[in-house]
C-alpha cells in the first residue's frame, strides 16, 4: 500500500515538472515568433515583387517633399551590410548580393544622394531650423536715428584693468555732407581725463578697431560708467558733437573669460545748461492691459552736493501718490562722489487706469552722509493737471497717449516740498 502511494506521488510530481517544461518551451517559441513577426512587419515596405512600382512610389514621395519643403535635405539610411567589411563604393557597385531579400532595388532613377548602393530616403531635415538668428543690428535703425556704436568690454581681475575695444560706428548724421569722425571715451565720474580714437576721414560708417585701457579697482568698477562722445571734425578743424552713449557697468558680469560685445544707439546730448538745483532724466510707460506704471531712472546732472567727498552717496527715491496720499516708494542704489550720477534702474507700480487722473509720481534726489541726516538735493513731480503744469504735465499726458512705450525726458529739480 505504501509503495503504491509513493508511485502515485512520483507520477504526479513528474507530470507537474513535464507540464512546466512544456510551458517554458511554448513561451520561448512564442517570444521568438513575435520577434520574427515584428521584424517582418518592419522590413515589409522594403520587400517588393515589382521593382519599378516601388521606385515610382519613392519618386512620387520625393517630388511631394520637394514641393512642400523646397529647401529640405533628404535624410538617408544606408542598407545593412551583412557579414561584409566596408569597402569603397561607386555609383554602379552593389554591396549586397541579389539573393539578399532585404536589398532595396537598384533599377529606376537614381538621385545624387545615393552614394551607398541600396540607400533609401526615410525623411527630410529642414536646414532653416538650425540657422543662427540673423544679425539685424546694422540694418534695423529706429526712426530719427543719429547713428549706432559698437564696442566690447572685459575686466582683468589681477591687473585691475578695464579693457574697452571701440569697434565701429554706423549711419552717422553729420551737419555737412562729408564726415571725419572720432570718439572720446570717459570713465565716469571722472570727466577730466579721457581716451581718444583716431580720426577717420570722409566716412559716415567708420571702422575703428582700437583698444583702450582704464585702471580701476574691482571695488569701484560697478560704480563706474562708460561714456562715448562721437565728434565730427570740419574743414576748419572745429569739433562738432554728433551723439553720445552712456553705459553703466553695474549691471554687467565682467570677467576675463566673458568679453561682452555691445551696441547702443547714439543719443543727442542735452546742451542746455543745468538748472539751479540740477536736472534728472527718466522714462515713463503705462501698460493699460496689466495696469502697470513703469519708471526708468536714467541719470542726473549738475547736482549741488553739500560736501565734495567720495563718501557722499546720491540716490533717487520714487514715490507713487494718489490724492496726495502716499501709496508706495522705491529707491535706486546710492552712487558715490559724483554730481552727474547714472542709474539706469527700472521700477514698476500697480496703478489702475481709472486712477491715472488722481495719481502722481514724485522723484526726489537725496544725498546721504555717514552719520548725518539725509539731505534733499531736489525734487520733481509728474502727474495730471490736478498736480502739475508745463513739461511735467506734458510728460504724463504723452505717457498715457502712447501705452506700452517708454517716453523719456529731462526735468529740472526744485527744492519745493
Amino acid at each position: 500500500m505504501a509503495e503504491q502511494a509513493v508511485a502515485v506521488a512520483g507520477g504526479i510530481i513528474g507530470g507537474i515538472l513535464l507540464f512546466i517544461l512544456l510551458g517554458i518551451t511554448a513561451y520561448l517559441l512564442w517570444k521568438k515568433c513575435c520577434r520574427l513577426f515584428s521584424y517582418e512587419k518592419l522590413i515589409n515596405p522594403v520587400k517588393t515583387t515589382n521593382e519599378n512600382a516601388i521606385f515610382q512610389d519613392q519618386a512620387n514621395s520625393e517630388i511631394h517633399l520637394k514641393s512642400t519643403r523646397s529647401r529640405s535635405v533628404p535624410f538617408i539610411i544606408p542598407p545593412t551590410l551583412h557579414g561584409r567589411d566596408w569597402i569603397h563604393l561607386t555609383n554602379e557597385e552593389q554591396v549586397q548580393e541579389d539573393r539578399d531579400p532585404f536589398m532595396t532595388p537598384q533599377s529606376g532613377p537614381r538621385s545624387s544622394f545615393h552614394s551607398l548602393a541600396g540607400a533609401y530616403v526615410v525623411g527630410t531635415i529642414n536646414p532653416d531650423l538650425y540657422k543662427f538668428p540673423e544679425d539685424k543690428s546694422e540694418t534695423d535703425f529706429p526712426d530719427g536715428s543719429i547713428g549706432r556704436l559698437w564696442f566690447s568690454i572685459e575686466y582683468e581681475q589681477e591687473s585691475e584693468r578695464l579693457l574697452v575695444s571701440l569697434i565701429k560706428v554706423r549711419k552717422l548724421q553729420p551737419p555737412a555732407d562729408s564726415c571725419s569722425p572720432f570718439v572720446k571715451i570717459y570713465l565716469l565720474p571722472d570727466e577730466r581725463s579721457y581716451l581718444q580714437s583716431k580720426t577717420k576721414r570722409k566716412t559716415l560708417n567708420p571702422q575703428f578697431d582700437e583698444n583702450f585701457v582704464f585702471q580701476v579697482s574691482s571695488k569701484m568698477l560697478l560704480q563706474r560708467t562708460l561714456k562715448f562722445l562721437v565728434y565730427h571734425v570740419d574743414k576748419q578743424k572745429k569739433h562738432h558733437l554728433l551723439g553720445q552713449v552712456i553705459f553703466p557697468l553695474k549691471n554687467e558680469a565682467l570677467t576675463e573669460d566673458n568679453k561682452l560685445v555691445i551696441w547702443r544707439d547714439l543719443e543727442k546730448e542735452n546742451l542746455e545748461p543745468p538748472s539751479e538745483h540740477g536736472d534728472i532724466q527718466f522714462s515713463l510707460s503705462y501698460n493699460d492691459y496689466l495696469g502697470r506704471l513703469t519708471v526708468v531712472v536714467l541719470r542726473a546732472r549738475g547736482l549741488k552736493l553739500q560736501e565734495e567727498s567720495p563718501a557722499v552717496g546720491v540716490y533717487v527715491k520714487v514715490s507713487l501718490m494718489n490724492h496726495n496720499k502716499f501709496i508706495k516708494s522705491k529707491k535706486t542704489a546710492a552712487l558715490l562722489g559724483t554730481p552727474n550720477p547714472v542709474y539706469n534702474e527700472t521700477f514698476s507700480f500697480k496703478a489702475d487706469q481709472t486712477e491715472l487722473d488722481t495719481a502722481s509720481l514724485s522723484l526726489s534726489v537725496l544725498q546721504s552722509n555717514k552719520g548725518e541726516k539725509t539731505l534733499l538735493l531736489g525734487r520733481v513731480v509728474v502727474g495730471p493737471f490736478m498736480y502739475t503744469r508745463g513739461r511735467e504735465l506734458e510728460h504724463w499726458n504723452e505717457m498715457i497717449s502712447k501705452p506700452k512705450e517708454l517716453v523719456k525726458r529731462w526735468h529740472a529739480l526744485c527744492h519745493s516740498t
